[in-house]
């Protein structure tokens, strides 16, 4: 009985807090036609950020990851920004995104601001962890005025006695990311 019991209190669960104005609706509707689409991604860490360059790399492969199986999304491009540009305004991104040969009907920023594991030691729990994400995204309809979206979304996945390193960073990075811009839906 304290095998199951353990067993059960070391079963890891997805959290997803999203603020500011998320979607109201699927970015894309699955088996639609596909939207034209480009993508601007940038890492906003903190100052104490462990080994950036690895975590951006995961970071890259999630939202590759994401963008190949939603198939509603004709990605015409994934450029990333350096730290300092990475909050450009709304006109900035429609203008860097357009061109005569370009006429995207979505635009997305990603900002990546946490991509790691955590773990916490102490009382009342013994051992919590998992990993957790953090993103800002912003979805820009060219032919709207305002942004589809402009939201804050923290994913978090780990439990009691639950132990994650950085393996899974890649995979957490595309489950934010659905869980975003698919809320309800998923990818297909």
């Amino acid at each position: 009985m304290l095998a199951v019991l353990s067993l059960l209190a070391a079963c890891a669960s997805t959290k997803v807090e999203t603020t500011g104005s998320p979607l109201k609706e699927p970015v894309c509707q699955v088996g639609a036609r596909a939207l034209k689409t480009v993508v601007y991604w940038g890492p906003q860490w903190r100052p104490d950020q462990k080994e950036p360059p690895l975590r951006e790399a995961a970071a890259l492969r999630g939202i590759q990851d994401f963008l190949s199986r939603t198939s509603c999304l004709a990605v015409w491009g994934i450029h990333r920004l350096p730290a300092e540009d990475a909050l450009r305004s709304d006109e900035e991104l429609m203008r860097m995104a357009s061109s005569p040969s370009t006429k995207p009907e979505r635009v997305l920023l990603i900002v990546v601001r946490e991509l790691g594991p955590r773990l916490t030691v102490g009382i009342p729990v013994i051992v919590e962890g998992g990993t957790e994400v953090l993103i800002d995204v912003r979805v820009l309809d060219p032919q709207g005025s305002a942004p589809l979206a402009n939201a804050r979304t923290f994913w978090r996945n780990g439990g009691t006695i639950v132990i994650k390193g950085v393996k899974t960073l890649d995979q957490d990075m595309s489950a934010a990311l659905s869980a975003t811009l698919m809320p309800g839906v998923g990818t297909k």
